[in-house]
Parts: C-alpha cells; sequence; structure tokens
C-alpha cells in the first residue's frame, strides 16, 4: 500500500505540473494549457521581485496579485536597480565576483523560494535572466558581464537546468535593451540558445526589448522565439500601440505576440517630472487596444511597482507612493475586468477587424478599436472616449443578436435589448461619454448565449 501511495503522489504531481505547461495554440496567435483551454497572459511588471522584497512581502504581493486577476509576473534574475553589487533583502548577491559562470546559491535558492511561491498560487513567472545593462550598458548601473557570447550560453544553460523542472516559468531574455552591434546580438543569441539546448521546449521563451520596438525586428525567425513581446513604452498620451501589436499578428511565420510594457500607471509621460502622469484611463486603454489588436493578452505595469519603491529607496523616475500602496491603485484592479471580458467568449477563435466599423463620417477607427470571432457569432468593440460606435452588421452571422455595454472602469455591464439583425449599419450610442469615458460594446448571437462578462469568475 505504500508503494501504491508513492507512486500515486508521484503520478498526481507529474500531471499537476504537467497540466501548468503553456503551448502556443493551433493557429499560432494565442497560448493554450496543456488541455487545450486558453491561456490569457494577464501580466505584471515587477522586475525587482527578486532583488527587493522579503519573504514577506513577496507572499503579500502575490497573493493580491493573485486576488486581482494576474496569473504572470514579470520579474529579472539580474536586476536593474544595481542587481549585482546591492544584496538582496536576505544579505546576498547573484554571482561571486561579478562572475556569470559562479552563481551564488544562497541568491538562487531566495529566487527558488519565490517561484515555489508563485506556483502555489497558480502563477506564472515571465524570468528575465538578465536586465539589459549587464549586455548593452547604453544607460544603467551595469556592468557588461556578458561580453562574451559563451558567458551569455552557459549562464542560460545553468539556469535552464537548475528550473528545467519548474512548470511555472516564461523564459524572457532581453532586458530592455536592442542589439546594437554583432556582439550584441551574438551573446543574446547565445544565452537564448543556452537556455533552449537545456530546456529542450518544455517553457516557452521571448525576447523583452527596448521601446518602441519589438522582438520581432530581431529574433522573429529563430527556433527559440515562441511569441513576440513589445515594449509600447512610456512617451506618449494615446500612443497607438494596436500599430505595433498589428504589425506582428500579421508576421508570417505565425507567432503569438504581446505588448509586455505599455505606459505604466503613475508614471510622468516622456519621463519628464513637468509633464501629467499615465493614469488608470490609460493603462485600461492600452490594453484594449492591444488586445483588440491581437495580442494574446497583456502585461500591466505602474511605476512604483517595478521597482517596489518604498520610503527608504531612492525614487526612480518620480515614483511616490510605496509599492504596498500602490498595488492598489485603479489601474491594477481594472485589469480582471479586461480578463474577464475576453474569456467570457472564444478567445481563440477571436480575430482583429476594423472593417467591423462602418466608414460613417466622424467615426475614428484609430480611437475605436475592433475585434470579432471568426464565424461572426460575437463582435466587442472598444471606444475611449465613449464615442458612438456605427457597425457593419454582416459581421454577425445571426439573425438575433444580444449584447452589452461593459464597464472596463467597474466591470460591470449594462445589457443590449436583443433585437433582429436586418440593418446593414446599426449605430450604438454609449451610456456615457467624454473624457477618459471608455466602453466597450459586446455583440453577441443569442443562440450561443454567451455569458454576460460581468459574472465571470476564474479564481
Amino acid at each position: 500500500m505504500k508503494t501504491l501511495s508513492i507512486l500515486g503522489f508521484i503520478i498526481f504531481f507529474s500531471l499537476v505540473a504537467n497540466s501548468q505547461s503553456l503551448q502556443v495554440s493551433s493557429d499560432g496567435h494565442r497560448l493554450v494549457k496543456k488541455d487545450g483551454s486558453v491561456f490569457f497572459y494577464m501580466g505584471d511588471t515587477a522586475w525587482e521581485l527578486f532583488h527587493r522584497c522579503s519573504k514577506e512581502e513577496t507572499e503579500m504581493y502575490l497573493k493580491d496579485r493573485k486576488e486581482k486577476g494576474f496569473n504572470v509576473i514579470q520579474a529579472v534574475v539580474l536586476s536593474e536597480l544595481d542587481g549585482l553589487n546591492t544584496p538582496n533583502s536576505e544579505g546576498n548577491t547573484p554571482l561571486i565576483d561579478n562572475n556569470p559562470l559562479k552563481p551564488n546559491e544562497a541568491y538562487f535558492k531566495h529566487v527558488d523560494w519565490v517561484l515555489r511561491k508563485a506556483e502555489a498560487l497558480g502563477i506564472y513567472i515571465a524570468v528575465l535572466p538578465t536586465w539589459g545593462d549587464k549586455w548593452n550598458k547604453k544607460w544603467g548601473v551595469g556592468p557588461v558581464i556578458f561580453d562574451t557570447a559563451n558567458k551569455a550560453r552557459e549562464y542560460g544553460k545553468w539556469l535552464a537546468k537548475r528550473y528545467k523542472n519548474q512548470p511555472n516559468i516564461i523564459w524572457v531574455t532581453g532586458g530592455d535593451r536592442i542589439p546594437e552591434t554583432p556582439l550584441q546580438m551574438e551573446v543574446m543569441q547565445a544565452m537564448a540558445e543556452g537556455i533552449d539546448e537545456v530546456d529542450n521546449g518544455k517553457h516557452l521563451m521571448s525576447f523583452h526589448p527596448s521601446g518602441y520596438y519589438s522582438s520581432s525586428l530581431f529574433f522573429h525567425d529563430t527556433k527559440w522565439l515562441d511569441f513576440n513581446m513589445a515594449q509600447t513604452s512610456h512617451a506618449k498620451i494615446n500612443a497607438p500601440v494596436y500599430e505595433l501589436i498589428g504589425k506582428d499578428y500579421n508576421l508570417k511565420p505565425i507567432k503569438p505576440c504581446l505588448n509586455g510594457e505599455p505606459q505604466y500607471e503613475d508614471i510622468p509621460v516622456n519621463f519628464s517630472p513637468l509633464n501629467e502622469r499615465f493614469v488608470a484611463y490609460d493603462a485600461r486603454q492600452a490594453a484594449y487596444w492591444s488586445v483588440l489588436a491581437g495580442a494574446m493578452g497583456h502585461t500591466y505595469g505602474n511605476n512604483n511597482i517595478w521597482q517596489m519603491w518604498t520610503l527608504k529607496s531612492e525614487p526612480i523616475l518620480n515614483a511616490r507612493i510605496p509599492w504596498h500602496e500602490a498595488i492598489h491603485q485603479p489601474g491594477a484592479s481594472q485589469m480582471i475586468y479586461v480578463r474577464k471580458l475576453f474569456e467570457s467568449r472564444p478567445f481563440l477563435n477571436m480575430i482583429p477587424d476594423q472593417d467591423i466599423l462602418a466608414d460613417v463620417y466622424g467615426q475614428d477607427k484609430n480611437v475605436i478599436r475592433a475585434a470579432r470571432d471568426k464565424e461572426g457569432s460575437f463582435v466587442i468593440v472598444y471606444t475611449s472616449f465613449g464615442k458612438t460606435i456605427h457597425i457593419q452588421m454582416e459581421k454577425l452571422a445571426a439573425d438575433m443578436i444580444k449584447g452589452y455595454w461593459y464597464n472596463p472602469r467597474e466591470g460591470t455591464s449594462q445589457p443590449i435589448e436583443p433585437f433582429t439583425n436586418t440593418q446593414k449599419v446599426k449605430t450604438f450610442v454609449p451610456p456615457s461619454s467624454g473624457a477618459r469615458t471608455d466602453w466597450v460594446l459586446v455583440l453577441d448571437d443569442k443562440q450561443k448565449s454567451y455569458p454576460d462578462p460581468a459574472t465571470i469568475d476564474f479564481k
């Protein structure tokens, strides 16, 4: 009986671990779990998590993010803020003599602990092996320690060997830089190839560039790059994030794409303290514009959280709210509504389609973004300022339509009275309009009985 019990436990653990593995969907545009169900990537940017947070703080942060619907946390092993020489919360630095071939076991035991805590909560960690200043010191602290391809490859192999059986990892090379010299390109290729050689496809991998770039510009055709990650950055209000995402969505070979660093909530526009700051509305806008342009999900960011800022730290880019408080800023709380909406419909079948919007004078197709089911069973349209929407109704392959006005600020919905689909173009007026008053129009084939998106609960 003891042998059977142990065997049963091993089988159970194996099944649990395998169920957490992620794969690219059959059409190449989305991520799915092992059982084929959709994985909507809802990320948060916590670059300094491994470096600056204690175990207690880490656990508090992860539990909060779980409650708010985040299922991926992006964090860096060799972090940006003097991550090589300033010890972590337990007094350890990651490398001995800043040598990437001599990892410090004590530091990595803490990384192990964070990964296991996240795993227990069903959260993936998008692990960046290093920040970009360690291989391209265009700015930042550095120093450059990956000055040969061999060092990068061996470090990548070491990481992959250590975490080969850790199920909740997504590998992300780069770190807010792009390769600008042949050597830098060799270094990034070597690090990714080192990981891939040992990992053998067990975990997905991408590349985090600087803004306004995508990984596709450098690595789209590589074997190791499973999905493209863009950074639309923090330079301007109403940045057309759909352009970069849309370009990646239409590339061949097809790979999933993601906005991995859009404008952060509470960061000054274009990094200047003289400018206004991005607010929750900007975070929402970037999310809906990106997903409706074809992204497989989205990453939220907050200026106070990425650096895990406290009153004891130097404020980078005018951080002003301790991260323990900033985790409750409205933009973060509203990301769960993004995930609820897109998981309430067959997300694997959704395609971007601006032709849903009729060519009506005054309808700004840049402000209003649209997508639909491949077979025409639903349409989702986001209007940034509560602008009136004019829909080409033949895009919906249904005789009877029901719908909702979904409120992305509150996660509530207002039903639209079912109607017969007889008009070529139909006009929809949101419940309210004005600055930062955004709405989502959801129209369904009534026979499909899709749920009210406000009622979705995936916890």
